[in-house]
């Protein structure tokens, strides 16, 4: 998106900043700024490395999707895969690219053919630093040996056909954002003769 001329007047500055909170994998900082009115303001973000997220269609037209417990808000969701991008051991976070093909493999046991990225967009900008890095994976073949997702990991394979998780979708169905917006990236993809 090009950038407004009014831009400068939306624009805060950073005056502080301090971390509350140092996980495995997201922090939790306090920034204080000065916002274009020249009011200082308190801002809490989490500061996350970034994911990826599959839209992995086999070619009889089911979209592989995962039924996955989430503690957060208490509900089992259905969801295509999904991961946090690794830290390397330099700092900084693995290739979005790497770490799609990584997770296809982890959570569904498949491998793709074909990539396509189609999208990386904000989850939660209000309050999150995260970029979801959004990929079609067709071309899919099994990977021989696979043994199922991580330990850690509890999620269950769910291949579904994507008009009927569209539908889903619309009716409530589904309620993760990722998830969301990849099936509607799929709506629109079909309409424009782009999934065969």
């Amino acid at each position: 998106m090009a950038a407004n001329a009014r831009d400068e007047e939306l624009r805060e500055t950073l005056l502080e900043s301090e971390i509350l909170h140092s996980g495995s994998y997201i922090s939790l900082r306090r920034d204080v700024v000065r916002d274009g009115g020249g009011q200082r303001r308190q801002r809490e973000v989490v500061i996350h490395p970034g994911a990826v997220a599959i839209l992995a269609l086999l070619d009889d037209g089911r979209l592989l999707l995962v039924r996955q417990y989430r503690h957060a808000v208490g509900e089992v969701c259905l969801e295509i895969p999904a991961g946090t991008l690794d830290r390397l051991p330099d700092g900084r976070t693995e290739p979005p690219a790497e770490a799609a093909v990584r997770e296809l493999t982890e959570e569904t046991g498949y491998r793709a053919g074909r990539w396509r990225k189609l999208a990386a967009f904000y989850t939660a900008p209000g309050f999150a630093s995260e970029e979801m890095h959004l990929y079609l994976a067709t071309q899919l073949t099994p990977v021989d040996g696979y043994a199922g997702p991580a330990p850690d990991e509890r999620l269950e394979l769910a291949p579904v056909p994507w008009a009927e998780a569209l539908e889903l979708a619309q009716q409530g169905g589904v309620r993760d954002a990722k998830t969301l917006v990849g099936l509607f990236w799929l709506e629109l993809l079909a309409r424009r003769g782009e999934l065969a």
